[in-house]
């Protein structure tokens, strides 16, 4: 699976990619009406592909795109690398395209940190199966972010990268 650096060109399909993942992963938590809206902005993508925050970086894969990955410095952790975000659209689910997203992510964490982060939804057993396979666990963080009113526990997950 052909995974690259992305760029500014890629933005919508980044934002179509997470848009579609969420409304299929995250249907059993988050309201259909609130999924069903066009929720992901596009213009963001494509300001933080073309100038990136220090340390960020995001991953496409596939030709055309079918999922990516974003990664760069915790966000709590100070010295930590964190996982972002990744994401594949779900007819590509169990392709390799996610485990080619995240074995890049953290080659390119592992550049920068000897250790990572993630926050991944408690109530998502699919993508919490995926992490735990390539090396995460828990680490006993937890916290509530509400979106669309719902509450959503999310938990933190932590790999050595070194």
């Amino acid at each position: 699976m052909l995974v690259r650096t992305a760029t500014g060109a890629d933005a919508a399909a980044i934002a179509r990619v997470q848009q579609e993942t969420w409304r299929v992963a995250y249907a059993h938590v988050f309201p259909a009406e609130a999924l069903a809206r066009d929720f992901i902005d596009v213009e963001r993508w494509r300001r933080r592909l073309v100038d990136p925050p220090p340390g960020w970086s995001t991953f496409v894969a596939g030709e055309p795109v079918v999922g990516f990955a974003s990664v760069g410095p915790s966000r709590d952790e100070p010295g930590l690398g964190e996982l972002y975000a990744i994401y594949v659209l779900p007819p590509c689910w169990s392709t390799g395209a996610g485990r080619a997203l995240i074995e890049r992510a953290e080659e390119r964490l592992a550049e920068d940190f000897d250790e990572a982060t993630l926050w991944v939804l408690e109530d998502n057993p699919r993508a919490r199966r995926f992490y735990e396979s390539a090396g995460w666990r828990p680490d006993g963080a937890r916290k509530v972010e509400p979106r669309w009113d719902v509450s959503a526990p999310e938990i933190r997950y932590r790999r050595r990268l070194q």
